[in-house]
C-alpha cells in the first residue's frame, strides 16, 4: 500500500479538503481556536469531542452558514470563502444537520428537491421529483416512506431519512454527517452504513460525526478530537487507537466504567407504580408491568415497537383506549398529565428541546416550571425563591456553568437533560419516566447522568427507561422488558439476558 494510500490522500498528495487555522470568535466566546482538519476522497474522516467542544461550530463554519474571523478552507488545494450555505451547497458540499431544518407542511419530495426544484420548459416537474426521491428513499432502505407524505407526518427517524436523502439528492464530493444514527434503530443504521460505504467507493468524502464510539469503529477511517475549541488530536488512525485513549482526550480524564453499579433492590421494596391493562391505542395488546421503589426498568426493542407510545401513556400525555396506572395506590385520571405530576411522576421526553424545555428562558424557569406554585405568593413568582431552588439543582448536577439566569438553549445537549431531570428533582417526584436518556449526548456527560439515575435508584425512585442502544438498557437496569410490535414479548432479570438474545426476541415477535 502507497502512503497516499495509507493516508486517505487524493492522488498527488492533495486532499479534497483543508481547513487550516480556522478561528470563530462570538461575543465573549471564542469557539474555535486554531483547527486545523483534513478530510481525503473515499476516507469517512469522524469528528469526536465532547458537546461544546466545538465541532457543530466548525462543520457549520465549512457548511457556509458560519463565517470564520481567521483561517482557510480549501478544495482541490483551492481557497474558496463561504458566505452563505448556498455556496457551500454550489461547491458540491452536502449536509445532514442532527437539528433537522425540513420544512413540515410540504411532502417528502418536496422537502428532498426543495432549493434545487426539478423542471422540464421552465415548469417544476413534480413527477420526476417524486420517482427520484423514491429512489433514494430506497437506496436507504426505506421504500415504505412515500414521497407524497407531508413530512410532519413522519417520526423522527423517518424525518432523519428524509434529510439524508435530501443531502444525497446532490451530485456532492463531501457529505456532512452531524449524529446522523441518533433516532435511529440497528437496522436503519446498518442501512445508513451501506449507503456511506457506496458514497466513498466512488470517492465521495463523508465527515461523520457521533457519540457512538462502536459506530466509529464500524464505519471510520481517521479521527480528529476537539476538545474546548481546539483539536487536541488529528488524524487518529480508528484501527490503532483504543476507545480509552479516545474518551482520554474528549473529557482530558479517563472513564474506564461508563455504567455505575445496579444498585441492590431490598426485600422489602414496595410496589410504586402499577400499569394495569393498559391499551395504548386501538388494536394494541394490553399492558401490565409494576416497578418497585428503587427499581430501574428498561422498556427494548426497534424504533417504532411501541415503547415511547408506552410512557406517553402511562404520563397522560396521550389518552388510553382502557386499563389503569397507579402510584402508590392513587389512581391516575387517564390522558391528565397533571394528574401524573401531582402524584409524582415525571417524564424526560425523547424530544428535549421542542417537548421538555423553554429554550429561550432561563435555568431557573426551566427547573421550577413543573413546580411553578410553591414559588408563586399572589400570582407572582419569587425569583429569590426561584434562585435558591436552582442554585440546589445546578450544585448537585454539576451543571457548567452555573448561572441560573443563563438560557436554555445556550447549554450542551448533556446539561439540557441534566436542567429536565433537574426539574423532575425539584419536583420531588417518585416515578421517573426516561426516554432515550443520552441522546445526542457526549461521553463524558452521559457517564454523569449514568451515575444521576443510579444514585436515583438508590434514593429509592421507580425509573422506566426507554432506550434504542441495548448496552444501555443492560448497563443500567434491573430488569428489562422486550417490546416489540407494540405489546411485551419477553421480560427478564437484566443480568440474564444479552443484545443478542433481545434482538431474537424483537424479530420473533416481529410480523414478516
Amino acid at each position: 500500500m502507497s502512503d497516499d494510500e495509507a493516508t486517505g490522500a487524493t492522488p498527488g498528495g492533495a486532499h479534497l479538503l483543508e481547513m487550516r487555522g480556522i478561528e470563530k470568535r462570538f461575543p465573549g466566546i471564542i469557539a474555535l481556536q486554531d483547527v486545523s482538519f483534513e478530510v481525503s476522497a473515499g476516507e469517512v474522516h469522524c469528528l469526536l469531542g465532547q458537546n461544546g467542544a466545538g465541532k457543530s461550530t466548525l462543520i457549520k463554519v465549512l457548511a457556509g452558514a458560519h463565517r470564520p474571523n481567521e483561517g482557510q478552507i480549501l478544495l482541490d488545494g483551492k481557497e474558496v470563502g463561504f458566505s452563505s450555505p448556498d455556496d457551500a451547497i454550489k461547491a458540491v458540499i452536502g449536509t445532514v444537520y442532527q437539528e433537522l431544518d425540513l420544512v413540515e407542511t410540504l411532502t417528502v419530495a418536496e422537502n428532498i428537491f426543495l432549493g434545487h426544484e426539478k423542471s422540464r420548459g421552465g415548469f417544476s416537474s413534480r413527477r420526476a421529483e417524486q420517482l427520484e426521491a423514491a429512489r433514494l428513499l430506497a437506496s436507504l432502505g426505506h421504500s415504505e416512506i412515500s414521497p407524497l407524505m407531508e413530512v410532519g407526518e413522519l417520526s423522527a427517524a423517518g424525518q432523519q431519512i428524509v434529510s439524508m436523502a435530501r443531502a444525497l439528492s446532490r451530485d456532492v464530493r463531501l457529505i456532512i454527517m452531524d449524529e446522523p444514527s441518533a433516532v435511529l434503530d440497528s437496522e436503519e443504521v446498518r442501512n445508513l452504513f451501506d449507503t456511506v460505504r457506496t458514497l466513498t467507493a466512488a470517492g465521495v468524502a463523508v465527515i461523520y460525526i457521533s457519540h457512538r464510539l462502536e459506530e466509529i469503529r464500524v464505519i471510520g477511517d481517521r479521527i480528529t478530537v476537539l476538545k474546548d475549541g481546539r483539536a487536541v488530536a488529528s488524524n487518529l488512525r480508528v484501527c490503532e487507537t483504543p476507545n480509552v485513549e479516545l474518551i482520554r482526550l474528549m473529557t482530558g480524564r479517563s472513564i474506564t466504567n461508563v455504567f455505575p453499579p445496579v444498585a441492590a433492590l431490598a426485600a422489602e421494596a414496595t410496589e410504586i407504580l402499577s400499569v394495569n391493562g393498559l391499551v395504548v391505542a386501538p388494536g394494541h395488546d394490553p399492558i401490565s408491568f409494576s416497578v418497585r421503589a428503587g427499581e430501574v426498568l428498561g422498556l427494548a426493542g426497534l424504533v417504532g415497537s411501541g415503547r415511547s407510545e408506552i410512557l406517553g401513556a402511562i404520563y397522560g400525555s396521550t389518552k388510553p383506549v382502557s386499563g389503569t396506572v397507579d402510584i402508590d395506590g392513587t389512581r391516575l385520571r387517564p390522558g391528565s398529565t397533571v394528574s401524573a405530576v401531582n402524584a409524582g411522576m415525571g417524564l424526560c421526553p425523547e424530544e428535549r428541546k421542542s417537548q421538555a424545555l423553554l429554550l429561550d428562558d432561563t435555568l431557573a424557569a426551566n427547573f421550577t416550571l413543573a413546580s411553578i406554585g410553591r414559588y408563586a405568593t399572589a400570582g407572582f413568582t419569587s425569583q429569590k425563591a426561584e434562585y435558591r431552588v436552582s442554585m440546589e439543582q445546578i450544585r448537585n448536577l454539576e451543571l457548567r456553568p452555573a448561572d441560573p439566569a443563563r438560557e436554555a438553549r445556550t447549554l450542551s445537549g448533556g446539561n439540557q437533560q441534566k436542567v429536565v431531570l433537574g426539574r423532575w428533582l425539584s419536583h420531588g417526584c417518585r416515578v421517573l419516566l426516561l426516554d432515550e436518556p443520552s441522546r445526542g449526548v457526549d461521553v463524558g456527560a452521559r457517564s454523569e447522568i449514568y451515575n444521576l439515575i443510579a444514585g436515583l435508584s438508590r434514593a429509592g425512585i421507580a425509573i422506566v427507561v426507554v432506550s434504542s442502544e441495548l448496552e444501555e438498557v443492560l448497563g443500567l437496569c434491573h430488569e428489562v422488558l422486550v417490546v416489540s410490535e407494540n405489546r411485551i414479548v419477553h421480560r427478564a432479570p437484566a443480568v440474564e439476558l444479552s443484545e443478542h438474545q433481545i434482538l431474537d426476541l424483537v424479530m420473533e415477535g416481529t410480523t414478516l
